[in-house]
């Protein structure tokens, strides 16, 4: 194969990393718009889309292997319009082309390969393909000059599947069955409980991923119906990720998933949102069993998001390559050879016998440090010597590091951080999430609550779409949590009226206000994390149990209802949903406590109440402030002379209330 890399491709005017990182191609690239599509219609050509995003190991292997190819070029160039898609940037082309590909195939990932007709609709969805024919893989070149050859003689016969895919799909949107609300949530456990693996934890065999929403559901199923079973299962699989290579021991994080069954070897792409999801998993298993091993692992992954993904701006960036040096996880493993010049004989047995290390290796002859056998967690040696490692890795090329910021992911992160803030009671943590927010709401969004983009980079943005609101509410409703600031609530507020406004239809949210595609878009599946759809109704719960406006809470009943038989009918794939659902059903609990802002004893109260794991209990701090009547109607009736007064209310109705800290704690 030879290559060309001397002319760039319009791309080069593009501002998502990824497609710049194909503007030296051969092929000539479009970005998705309108001149892509014209040229399609004008000159009767087949469109060529290419979905993939910046980190992902297998969108560079083609990239090189194809997108190089002067070969694979000409066939493009002379027969298709070729246009490329970052997933980050525009999540609803993906999600309509991600389910045809699943539709048509059964299977899905990145990078994605459909071919459409000029007006948008599919006849052809893959993933990778090589250049050539081999391992039982389509090639590239033999798929284009098949569909080149039939597109010129028998385009209807190539077409036809397309267009009855595309009626399917259609008449699937539409479906609506009936659901019974108990029956699916004990479906998902019962689902959960056949997935899971006994020996390793996680939901699988291999490939393994983390599924984090998972484990949020499992923990509250424990707290609403006291299943042992399911605390065990959260904490198993929580356990075993920390114990294997999936953890980076000495810089903290997670990668994106395990190779292997055993949690070993990982495809070492680090993605914010996993490493946020995860934080909450583990900080609130941890709060419910009290296991220091799981607060350890929080802490870790809080110090590396913190340290190695939020800019200075406050924003957090959005994902790290696997490859550095043109080799996936050269950055993280070691050879022993290598530390035998730099660490003590000590050193050396510690690692050996507590993190793996072996003159083989466990992957491609080098070692990926994990405790599999270990078992435990650090100790202080090992913190020690892990400590020392990381300061030899820094002088290590690093992988490439995607520094779009997107509003959905830093979401995630500000709720992660505020949450784990209050639960292991980090204050940096909560800070930091405030940086992260204040960085979307004064560059990202506007002041009637719009978010004017969803992705942010070098001052350039890109649309918003339902998840950046969803998540960007439950964020600040979480920082409003920590912090007791009232500006975070308010933004909540404005941003979830504007959420239902843009989003919120029969079928409960559509994905985007965009560009009309050949189906509507929507975002209602769990995949490597939460649907919008599901965190745009767990905002609404939350909002509804916070300020009891029947607004939200009518708003969430309706999206449930809408939603519900497509979570019965596929529990597993709605899982986040109905975790939402849960907390939406289950006898929920208010505190609240009246004081003024600067009352220690109230400080002192709400604080250790925030570091239990109480999924169904809002905890309100009311300091009798006007601003405080507007955005909270209800709370009026608690204004009292005392300086501390306490509330235990249930579905808004409250019992007496008490007037020191010790008789509140006792309540609760």
């Amino acid at each position: 194969m030879t290559t060309i890399a001397t002319k760039q491709n319009r791309l080069v005017r593009e501002k998502s990393p990824y497609l710049r990182q194909h503007a030296e191609n051969p092929v000539d690239w479009y970005p998705w718009g309108d001149e892509a599509f014209e040229k399609a219609k004008i000159e009767d050509k087949p469109i060529f889309l290419s979905i993939g995003y910046s980190t992902c190991h297998w969108c560079h292997v083609m990239a090189h292997e194809s997108f190089e190819s002067e070969e694979a070029a000409a066939l493009l160039n002379a027969h298709f319009v070729s246009v490329k898609v970052d997933r980050e940037e525009r999540p609803d082309i993906d999600m309509v082309y991600m389910n045809v590909c699943q539709a048509m195939t059964g299977s899905g990932g990145w990078p994605l390969t459909v071919l459409l007709t000029p007006d948008k609709k599919p006849f052809f969805a893959g993933t990778y393909l090589p250049l050539h024919t081999k391992f039982g893989r389509m090639g590239l070149i033999e798929l284009l000059q098949n569909v080149a050859a039939l597109w010129r003689d028998k385009r209807d016969e190539l077409t036809a599947h397309g267009e009855k895919l595309a009626a399917q799909l259609s008449q699937q949107e539409r479906a609506i069955a009936q659901a019974d609300a108990v029956k699916a949530l004990e479906d998902a456990f019962l689902i959960l409980q056949s997935q899971f693996d006994d020996k390793r934890g996680g939901f699988s065999y291999a490939p393994k991923f983390p599924m984090p929403h998972y484990l949020l559901y499992l923990l509250a199923d424990h707290q609403a119906n006291g299943r042992a079973l399911s605390l065990g299962m959260a904490h198993k699989s929580l356990a075993s990720m920390y114990h294997g290579g999936l953890f980076d021991h000495v810089g903290g994080g997670f990668a994106r998933y395990s190779t292997d069954a055993q949690w070993l070897v990982p495809h070492f792409e680090k993605m914010l949102y996993d490493n946020a999801l995860l934080l909450r998993a583990y900080a609130e298993c941890c709060a419910v069993t009290g296991d220091d091993m799981l607060c350890h692992v929080a802490r870790k992954t809080a110090a590396y998001l913190i340290r190695d993904m939020q800019s200075q701006s406050g924003g957090f960036y959005s994902a790290e390559d696997a490859d550095s040096e043109g080799e996936e996880g050269r950055f993280y493993v070691w050879e022993q050879e290598e530390l035998q010049r730099l660490l003590t004989e000590d050193e050396i047995a510690r690692l050996e016998s507590r993190y793996g290390l072996s003159p083989g290796g466990n992957f491609e002859g080098k070692t990926i440090l994990n405790r599999i056998k270990a078992g435990g967690m650090a100790d202080k040696d090992d913190e020690a010597l892990l400590a020392k490692l990381f300061d030899i890795r820094q002088k290590r090329v690093p992988p490439f590091k995607d520094t779009k910021i997107m509003a959905s992911w830093n979401g995630l992160v500000i709720e992660a951080l505020s949450s784990a803030g209050m639960l292991l009671h980090e204050p940096e943590y909560i800070r930091c999430a405030q940086k992260a927010a204040d960085f979307v709401l004064s560059h990202m969004s506007d002041n009637s609550g719009s978010l004017v983009c969803g992705t942010y980079l070098n001052g350039e943005a890109g649309p918003a779409f339902l998840a950046d609101y969803a998540n960007m509410i439950n964020g600040l409703l979480a920082l409003y949590a920590a912090m007791r600031q009232t500006n975070y609530l308010y933004k909540a507020q404005q941003m979830a009226s504007k959420m239902l406004a843009l989003f919120a239809d029969e079928r409960g949210f559509s994905m985007s206000v965009q560009e009309t595609l050949f189906m509507h878009p929507r975002d209602e599946y769990d995949g490597a994390m939460p649907s919008g759809s599901a965190c745009a109704v767990m905002a609404l719960v939350s909002l509804w149990h916070l300020t009891g406006e029947s607004k939200w809470g009518n708003a969430a009943d309706a999206a449930i209802q809408a939603m519900l038989p497509m979570a019965s009918d596929s529990p597993a794939a709605h899982v986040y949903f109905l975790l939402a659902l849960m907390r939406y059903r289950v006898l929920h609990r208010q505190v609240v406590i009246v004081a003024e802002q600067q009352n220690a004893e109230a400080a002192a109260a709400y604080d250790a109440l925030r570091q239990r794991y109480m999924p169904f209990t809002t905890l309100i701090w009311y300091d009798k402030s006007e601003q405080m009547d507007s955005l909270m109607p209800h709370l009026a009736q608690y204004k009292k002379d005392a300086p501390f007064a306490g509330y235990v209310c249930e579905n808004f109705a409250c019992k007496q209330p008490v007037f020191s800290v010790e008789q509140l704690l006792n309540m609760v």
